[in-house]
């Protein structure tokens, strides 16, 4: 293939991504009721206090995928290095190709083409590692939401409450274990026959140690605390008088079942919104601004950051690139 043909395949592509990430995000946007009853109820209050907190969450935003790129250049140090805006650059990027792709499958490819070609495959496992650890934060941690839902909200059997904090440990013990143990999955992928030739990829799972991936969880646990906060702010803006703790746990519930269901980035919106207007109802009334809550967060950390990674799509080299 001539470089001439490269170059035009690779125009061809970039093209193709930014009209499909503009159509997906045009459709979710038009006549978005979330978003248009979040305007209103935002209209009522305090203009200060409004731009106050939404400034704050766009820079939690910002912090959250920061940490996320430097998560992302820790964990491909071992066999790429890359500055840390490159790291920004291809999270961005990972982000516009999420949104129109199946559980943010895009995300991958977005990220891996700013490697040299021969580091794509392992970068695609290496981002699985990033990946369980964030899963393991909010597994845990939903899972304990959940155990506090129950004894707060449900009649129940003490013996068989008893019963499910026992297997709430054991559950939260298995992520642990798992995460921690990587290098055992190393073992297990190894003996998959019809994997058997990519065994030299996987290979990259030996070099995570305890100290590197205890690294990672903490990443992982910060951006936890990032988006956990942007619904507290928005939710207090518009319901202030849900208490703290609640709704703190409420936020956990939904994360975790969010994680728990294969979706589309951009119908993830309705996921999200009714599954924190069946929690919420425990502590509120008002549907209307829990939905709206759910949708602006939607908006900030999802549409936003695919619309500015739009803007890395142009750097992208699915022939190749110079490593940094």
């Amino acid at each position: 293939m001539t470089n001439k043909t490269r170059k035009l395949i690779n125009a061809v592509i970039k093209v193709s991504i930014l009209v499909l990430a503009a159509v997906f995000i045009y459709s979710k946007l038009s006549n978005n009721q979330n978003l248009d009853n979040f305007r209103q109820l935002i209209g009522q209050l305090s203009r200060q206090k409004v731009y106050g907190i939404l400034v704050l969450v766009f820079l939690l935003m910002l912090l959250n995928w920061v940490l996320e790129a430097f998560k992302w250049q820790y964990l491909i140090r071992p066999i790429q290095r890359v500055s840390l805006w490159k790291a920004i650059e291809s999270v961005f990027c990972g982000l516009t190709l999420a949104v129109f792709t199946p559980n943010r499958i895009g995300e991958y490819g977005g990220r891996v083409f700013f490697l040299t070609p021969r580091k794509r495959v392992l970068g695609v496992i290496i981002m699985g590692v990033g990946a369980v650890g964030q899963m393991v934060v909010t597994n845990i941690l939903g899972a304990c939401a959940i155990l506090w839902f129950i004894g707060r909200y449900v009649e129940m059997n003490f013996w068989l409450y008893y019963g499910l904090c026992t297997l709430t440990v054991l559950y939260c013990f298995f992520f642990l274990l798992l995460y921690f143990n990587i290098r055992f999955l190393l073992a297990i992928l190894n003996s998959i026959k019809f994997l058997s030739r990519f065994r030299r990829f996987f290979r990259i799972l030996g070099r995570y140690h305890l100290r590197e991936l205890l690294i990672v969880f903490f990443y992982s646990l910060c951006r936890f605390v990032v988006f956990t906060s942007q619904y507290c702010l928005i939710i207090s803006l518009l319901i202030p008088e849900i208490p703290l703790m609640q709704m703190i746990m409420m936020i956990f519930i939904l994360f975790f079942i969010q994680s728990a269901l294969p979706s589309l980035d951009l119908m993830d919106v309705g996921v999200r919104t009714m599954t924190a207007t069946y929690f919420f109802s425990f502590l509120t009334n008002n549907d209307i601004a829990i939905m709206a809550a759910t949708a602006s967060i939607w908006f900030v950390n999802l549409i936003i950051p695919a619309i500015l990674g739009s803007v890395f799509v142009f750097k992208l080299k699915f022939f190749g690139t110079k490593p940094d």
